[in-house]
């Protein structure tokens, strides 16, 4: 039998002061984490954790967002919906979980080997604050005997996907990125603020800004000037290693760069930069810049950006890593596709 919703906003509530305390066995998951994926540092963890209760814990959040679909709803036959998760960020499938549960459906989860210890731990905890949930998830090898899935991967995985999951109702998403448009008025702090967005969870993100777009002639090194300060990504071996390739690579190809020793800003019409890498993109005038948008509107997840750009929707600069409740990836609205299935029952 699946909960009912007022159980379930009482145990989130409580799962928040759960996750926001001291808590010795969530210190003892994220540190298996960190054994299983040596880019799920604890400070990223926590990072993600607190992400998780400012936005997606948020009570009055979380009852604005019922108030768009007119939830609670009196809900169908409960659909078996498969989620397939991504490992490339901290417990980035929490969103998609929670949009099952709340929407009174079972979900039937298939965990990335990046990260299968922070998602059982949370499950966990909401069953030992009411063990009436049990049989709302199942965490299985393999999938099978579901109704709908929601799948996220790489773009050569979607191809899988689509054959496999094609003929079921099915969000499935592809690879995407963050973009950054500056104008050189930025401040220091501003800098500051885009240094977070490309740089949490060491860029791993699908909303982390992967290409920034900037006026022709643009200066440098009033950014290049804030990433001095971030001494978890200097010493990271694996990061530093990529720094390194790279910046190996523009020297021995003689390609135009900039960089102070952590980051590399090469030049590139692509989006998807390597890590430790932004690639950047100059415009000349406000029409130059729409041009660039709507060519590449397919692979941007989100715009960051102080300008005011006619027609683009952007969230403010240091925001990318922090997605609102309705701030669905790839602009899908995953409780309006559950919703239906309830009504399609």
């Amino acid at each position: 039998m699946i909960a009912a919703m007022d159980q379930k906003l009482h145990a989130l509530a409580a799962l928040k002061t759960i996750l926001e305390g001291d808590h010795s066995e969530l210190d003892r998951i994220i540190d298996q984490a960190r054994q299983s994926n040596p880019w799920f540092t604890p400070i990223q963890v926590r990072t993600s954790i607190k992400n998780i209760c400012d936005t997606l814990l948020n009570p009055e959040r979380i009852n604005n967002w019922f108030k768009r679909y007119g939830l609670p709803v009196q809900p169908g036959q409960p659909k078996k919906i498969g989620l397939v998760m991504a490992g490339n960020i901290p417990l980035v499938g929490f969103h998609d979980f929670l949009c099952v549960w709340l929407s009174g459906h079972q979900a039937v989860i298939k965990l990335s080997e990046k990260d299968n210890r922070l998602l059982p731990f949370i499950l966990d905890e909401l069953v030992n604050i009411n063990p009436s949930f049990t049989s709302d998830w199942e965490i299985v090898e393999r999938l099978k005997g579901f109704d709908a899935v929601i799948a996220t991967g790489s773009n050569n995985s979607s191809r899988y996907f689509e054959a496999y999951f094609g003929a079921y109702p099915h969000i499935i998403r592809k690879n995407r990125n963050g973009v950054a448009v500056l104008d050189g008025n930025e401040s220091p702090a501003d800098l500051k603020l885009l240094a977070e967005d490309i740089l949490t969870y060491f860029g791993l993100g699908c909303r982390n800004v992967s290409k920034i777009l900037v006026p022709h002639g643009y200066n440098f090194k009033p950014l290049l000037d804030v990433f001095d300060s971030y001494p978890e990504i200097q010493e990271h071996n694996r990061y530093r290693n990529n720094v390194d390739y790279q910046y190996a690579l523009v020297i021995m190809n003689l390609e135009p760069h900039h960089t102070q020793g952590q980051i590399l800003f090469r030049p590139s019409t692509s989006l998807l930069s390597p890590m430790a890498t932004v690639f950047y993109e100059e415009y000349s005038d406000p029409k130059t810049l729409q041009v660039i948008l709507e060519r590449d509107v397919e692979e941007i997840q989100c715009i960051v950006s102080n300008l005011n750009i006619p027609g683009v929707v952007t969230i403010p600069l240091g925001k990318s890593q922090h997605p609102e409740l309705t701030d669905y990836a790839d602009g899908v609205d995953v409780m309006e596709f559950l919703i239906n299935l309830h009504r399609d029952a």
